[in-house]
């Protein structure tokens, strides 16, 4: 399997991104380890996690989904095999943070809940633009030159404010964003490919994107409000879906998954694996049977006739 590279930051990753939400909600530990099992058998090696997953499940405070995946690397001995990638300043509490003074905190709770001396890749997961961009990325620096980071990257965060944070780093030699995290899939295209697409393109900033499958929807479950009323409350978010566009997006993926013998959730990562700057989007699974057809998503190749039958059906 071809890896792809994350920027300039010199780590190479598969395809695909495990959603380490999941870990410590609707995935315990015990399923968890399961999922991670499979997912480093067939090969890949990038997860996806943050310090505040999952504090929004009852009885949680935040970092489940951390402790969870230092615990698994911890029993598998296989730190040095994984690309780890987590996420500082969501509201644990105190706001949206980015500051020096907090971020040097975070980050060594971070690494003591995943048992490392190292983060591959740190995310400013929410900006808050009451931050100089140059305070965060000073931070990052300090980080990195004491070993603690390799690389760094940015999720929810405005165009405006990456590209000052790219032009910070050139004039004060700091670190820059390898990697950029944004709401991205088959349905929501237009704010990533409108705004991001092209500052992703040019600074050779790799694309790790959320929500890939938008929010279930492109699985192909959820195709009336009787669907989205049987499911948790995770499935409400698919009843904004339920657009005509909507439907005729689902219809291009059930043609195109029937033509390939595969699900209509592998060819949404398969489509988005054929976008400018997409290294690896994020799908969470919370069963092998799910994860095994994630994977058949990104090893699979589109044709030109199947792309544009997706890209006509979601145009914008």
């Amino acid at each position: 399997m071809e890896k792809r590279k994350l920027g300039n930051s010199g780590l190479e990753v598969a395809p695909l991104a495990f959603g380490g939400n999941v870990f410590g909600w609707s995935a315990d530990e015990k399923t968890s380890f399961a999922l991670l099992d499979e997912f480093a058998a067939q090969g890949f090696n990038l997860v996806d996690t943050a310090d505040v997953y999952s504090r929004w499940a009852p009885g949680n405070k935040g970092g489940e989904s951390e402790t969870i995946l230092g615990k698994w690397m911890k029993a598998r001995g296989n730190r040095d095999k994984m690309i780890i990638a987590t996420k500082v300043g969501a509201d644990m509490g105190e706001g949206i943070n980015v500051s020096k003074a907090y971020i040097r905190k975070r980050v060594e709770d971070s690494l003591q809940r995943l048992q490392t001396d190292y983060i591959d890749l740190y995310q400013t997961h929410y900006d808050n633009e009451n931050t100089p961009v140059e305070e965060t990325l000073e931070a990052y620096d300090e980080l990195i030159k004491a070993g603690k980071v390799r690389a760094v990257g940015a999720s929810n965060m405005s165009a405006a404010r990456l590209l000052a944070s790219l032009r910070a780093s050139d004039q004060h030699g700091l670190p820059r964003y390898q990697t950029f995290q944004p709401e991205y899939n088959l349905y929501d295209r237009e704010k990533y490919e409108q705004q991001y697409a092209d500052i992703c393109v040019k600074a050779n900033i790799g694309v790790i994107n959320y929500y890939s499958l938008a929010s279930g929807f492109l699985s192909g479950k959820y195709r009336s409000e009787a669907d989205v009323n049987k499911s948790s409350a995770r499935g409400q978010k698919a009843l904004s879906y339920l657009s005509a566009r909507g439907i005729k997006i689902l219809e291009a993926l059930d043609n195109t998954a029937r033509k390939h013998n595969v699900t209509p959730s592998a060819i949404s990562l398969a489509w988005l694996l054929t976008r400018p700057a997409i290294a690896a989007p994020i799908a969470s699974a919370t069963s092998t049977a799910q994860l095994q057809e994630l994977i058949k998503g990104v090893q699979l190749t589109l044709d030109k006739e199947d792309v544009d039958l997706l890209n006509k059906a979601s145009a914008y």
